[in-house]
């Protein structure tokens, strides 16, 4: 069965556009002119996935983001404008899984939407030797989806659950941030890595949240690892 994406952006042309290219690779596409028509919809069914213009008639991309994020995992893309940095920064900040930066090929955005959507099928697939992971105080639970630190869940979205996996997977040791642009979004090492600091950064707040004596520690010029309290 074809994975199911909303897609929301106040320009018809570009909704035609994406809406096509999205179809020609396979999937059922919902567009709507609105974040609130979107958002109308998704109370009725809930999508595989969500793209997002930000700047739209009505509540705008970033708060249907926000209220999206409350309610459910889905993933989420954001459309931002040229140059909006604040925009893909607070996008990433309260739970959008990527961002895309207008203006964009729309191959672009089928090959984000499937990174996404490819790593949830590999979550669902994965072997039973691979539900539990652990580290110092923190412990993963694939099955369950859950991640404690500290015996407090840290209510992780679908990317900060996968960044949090590769660093545990990796017991300690450096991860660089190509390797983890490319297990957690699937892209390669030419991609920008702003989306890896932000969410490392939000993975980071709610471990302190946690009240967990893990950290993510950087490793300059390279990449982060997990360091338990000595």
């Amino acid at each position: 069965m074809a994975a199911l994406i909303y897609l929301a952006d106040d320009d018809p042309g570009l909704l035609e556009v994406f809406s096509a290219f999205l179809e020609n690779a396979g999937y059922e596409v919902r567009s709507f002119p609105t974040g609130d028509d979107l958002a109308a919809e998704f109370a009725r069914r809930e999508p595989d996935l969500v793209v997002l213009d930000v700047m739209m008639p009505g509540t705008d991309g970033l708060a249907i983001c926000k209220s999206l994020r409350a309610v459910s995992n889905v993933p989420i893309v954001i459309l931002t404008a040229k140059d909006s940095e604040m925009d893909y920064m607070h996008g990433l900040a309260i739970g959008a899984d990527d961002y895309l930066t207008k203006p964009f090929s729309p191959s672009m955005l089928v090959m984000r939407v499937k990174a996404l959507l490819r790593r949830v099928e590999m979550g669902r697939a994965s072997s039973p030797a691979a539900n539990d992971l652990s580290f110092a105080d923190i412990t993963l639970s694939h099955v369950a989806h859950e991640a404690r630190a500290a015996g407090t869940s840290l209510n992780l979205t679908m990317t900060e659950f996968s960044l949090l996996r590769c660093l545990l997977e990796a017991k300690g040791t450096a991860v660089s941030r190509e390797v983890l642009l490319n297990k957690v979004w699937g892209f390669d090492a030419e991609v920008e890595t702003r989306v890896t600091d932000e969410t490392v950064r939000r993975v980071r707040r709610k471990l302190r949240d946690a009240g967990s004596a893990t950290q993510i520690k950087a490793v300059w010029g390279y990449g982060y690892k997990l360091e338990a309290a000595s």
